[in-house]
C-alpha cells in the first residue's frame, strides 16, 4: 500500500479544505447558536459547491458526479468534516450510494435529482423498538393488488424535513431459519406528500446542531410496487451491498474534526504561558498531545486501509467496523482533552472546541454503536477458526 498522496489526491484535500473554510466556517456560529440552517443561505452554499464540483462529488463520473475512488472520496469527506455537520452535509449534499441500485427509471427519478442539487434523500430504517436489532421493526409493508400499503413508524430519520423522498424499509414477511422466524425487509421509494406519509419534528440533539432529525408516520400509505428498490424482501441485502461505506465515511469525517481540535491544542500549548513558560513546556500537557497525535495517526491509517482494500475488492466488515471503532473513539478522546488543555476556554463557544466534544458523542452511537462495532471484528476473528 503506497502512502503518498497522488497530485490529485492533494489538489482533492487543498480545494475541499479551501472551501470548507471560506464557505462553511464563516457560518458555524450562527447554525450551533440557532440550531438552524436556512434554505436560502443551503441554496447559496450550494451553488458554490456546485461551480466549484464538490456537490455529490461520491457519485460516479458518468452520472455527473466526480467518480472518485474510495481512498480520494474519504480525503475529501475528512476535510468536510472539520465543519458543522449540518452545513457540511446539506449544502454540500453527497447522495446515498443506495440510489445506484435503483431502476434506470428510478434513477432518473430519484437519484439525478439529488445529484442535480434539486433535491435531498433519506433512509428510514430506525425505529422507536428497531435501533441496532432492526430485524426487530414493527413497520410494515402488505401487498394489495398491484400496490404495496405502508404502516408503522421511524424515527431517528436525519434531513427527512428537507429531503424529497425517503427510502423506508418496511418488513415484509417472515421465514423460517434454525435461529427460528426471520423477519424479511423490502425497501420502498416513498415521495413526499404521499397520502398517509407524514413527516414530523423529531428531538432536540445535542449533537450536530442545525443537523434536523425527523419522525415518520405511515398510516395506510399506498405505493406503486414500481417503488421497490431491489427486490421484495430483499432490503436487507440491497443495504448491505452499498451501505457497507458508509462506516468510511462516519470514520472520515471525525478524522477531520479530529485534527482540527488537535491543530487548536498544538497552537494554544505553544503560546499560552504559565509560570514563566508555554504550557506546552509542561509534561502534563505535552504528553496529551503525543497521545492525542498518535491516536489520530492509528485511526487514520485504520481508515486509509480500509479504503485501499475497499478498492482492491478484500475488505471485510472487521476492516470497516475497526476504522469507524477507532475513529469515532479517537475523536471522543482528543475533543476532551483538547478542551483539557484549553482550560474554561475550551467550553466557551468562542472556538469550536466545545462543538467538537458535543458532535462527537453521536458518533460512537449512529451507524453502528461502539457495542455493534466490536461484536462485527469479534465475529469475524472467530469465525476463522470455527467459533
Amino acid at each position: 500500500m503506497d502512502f503518498a498522496l497522488t497530485e490529485e489526491q492533494r489538489m482533492i484535500v487543498d480545494t475541499t479544505r479551501a472551501f470548507v473554510e471560506a464557505e462553511l466556517y464563516p457560518h458555524e456560529a450562527m447554525v450551533e447558536r440557532s440550531g438552524h440552517l436556512p434554505m436560502e443561505l443551503i441554496r447559496e452554499i450550494q451553488q458554490k459547491a456546485i461551480a466549484a464540483g464538490l456537490y455529490a462529488a461520491n457519485m460516479p463520473a458518468e452520472l455527473g458526479g466526480a467518480g472518485l475512488d474510495t481512498l480520494s472520496w474519504l480525503l475529501y469527506e475528512r476535510e468536510l468534516g472539520r465543519a458543522n455537520y449540518a452545513l457540511h452535509w446539506t449544502c454540500v449534499a453527497r447522495p446515498s450510494n443506495i440510489l445506484l441500485a435503483g431502476t434506470p427509471e428510478q434513477r432518473e427519478r430519484y437519484l439525478m435529482p439529488c445529484i442535480r442539487g434539486e433535491t435531498w434523500d433519506c433512509l428510514a430504517m430506525t425505529e422507536p423498538g428497531a435501533g441496532s436489532d432492526l430485524r426487530g421493526m414493527k413497520a410494515s409493508a402488505r401487498q394489495d393488488g398491484s400496490d404495496w400499503v405502508l404502516n408503522g413508524t421511524k424515527h431517528f430519520i436525519s434531513h427527512a424535513d428537507v429531503a424529497g423522498f425517503t427510502i423506508a424499509f418496511m418488513a415484509t414477511g417472515e421465514e423460517d431459519t434454525l435461529k427460528g422466524p426471520k423477519k424479511r425487509i423490502t425497501a420502498f421509494f416513498v415521495d413526499k406528500g404521499t397520502k398517509g406519509f407524514t413527516v414530523r419534528d423529531g428531538y432536540r440533539n445535542v449533537s450536530h446542531r442545525g443537523y434536523t432529525n425527523s419522525v415518520l408516520e405511515f398510516d395506510d400509505c399506498r405505493v406503486p410496487a414500481g417503488n421497490i428498490l431491489g427486490e421484495v424482501h430483499k432490503g436487507f441485502e440491497v443495504a448491505n451491498a452499498w451501505l457497507g461505506a458508509t462506516r468510511l465515511q462516519v470514520a472520515s469525517t471525525c478524522l477531520g474534526r479530529a485534527d482540527r481540535a488537535l491543530s487548536h491544542a498544538i497552537a494554544f500549548a505553544a503560546e499560552r504561558k504559565q509560570f514563566g513558560q508555554t504550557i506546552g513546556k509542561f509534561q502534563g500537557v505535552s504528553f496529551k498531545l503525543a497521545d492525542m497525535a498518535m491516536e489520530l495517526r492509528a485511526a487514520e491509517l485504520l481508515t486509509w486501509a480500509a479504503a485501499w482494500k475497499f478498492d482492491a475488492g478484500s475488505v471485510t466488515e472487521a476492516d470497516m467496523s475497526m476504522a469507524k471503532l477507532k475513529a469515532t473513539e479517537a475523536l471522543a478522546m482528543i475533543a476532551d482533552e483538547a478542551i483539557q488543555i484549553h482550560g474554561g476556554m475550551g467550553l466557551m463557544d468562542e472556538l469550536p472546541l466545545e462543538r467538537i466534544w458535543r458532535d462527537a458523542r453521536v458518533e460512537r452511537i449512529w451507524e453502528g454503536t461502539s457495542e455493534i462495532q466490536r461484536h462485527i471484528i469479534s465475529r469475524e476473528l472467530l469465525r476463522a477458526v470455527g467459533g
